[in-house]
């Protein structure tokens, strides 16, 4: 097969991860703003309010947070490598070569299914936790860009690879 085919121009992912990571985020809230709460009315004796604009404002922060992250995600299978761009604060460019991928999953967990998400995670050669995850595809999306990759790898180590 024509390498050539395989490639893509830089992609986003899908605009539903967003619901996942605000539901992250929302959880994250109340759980800070119930604590700060808790401590405002047993150990302060402040009343609630505390707690409460505590929690609004993590909620605040975090969806905006949540909003330019989507932004930022770009991901690119190049001529030997997958390159990933992502970060809101701290721009992270990883470059994942073709010769160092060991092996390759989709995932797809319970909020994913119910979103229509999935989740490609590509292992490589070298240290402890030496993997790259891309959250927020479809589950075609996820599955095309497995076979993208498979071929790839195999193309660029031999028949042992993948």
């Amino acid at each position: 097969m024509d390498s050539e085919a395989l490639l893509t121009e830089p992609r986003t992912i899908e605009a539903t991860i967003r619901w996942k990571w605000a539901f992250r985020v929302l959880a994250v809230a109340a759980v800070v703003g119930a604590v700060v709460g808790a401590i405002s009315v047993f150990v302060l004796e402040w009343g609630p309010l505390p707690g409460v604009g505590v929690g609004l404002l993590v909620a605040i922060l975090g969806i905006g947070h949540v909003l330019l992250l989507y932004r930022s995600w770009r991901y690119e299978v190049r001529e030997d490598a997958l390159s990933l761009e992502r970060g809101v604060i701290t721009h992270v460019k990883t470059v994942v070569p073709f010769v160092r991928v060991q092996h390759i999953d989709t995932n797809r967990g319970p909020i994913d299914r119910l979103l229509g998400l999935s989740s490609l995670v590509v292992y490589t050669a070298g240290s402890r936790g030496a993997d790259v995850t891309i959250a927020g595809l479809t589950p075609d999306d996820a599955e095309d860009l497995q076979d993208r990759l498979k071929l790839l790898a195999k193309e660029s180590t031999g028949d042992d690879a993948v």
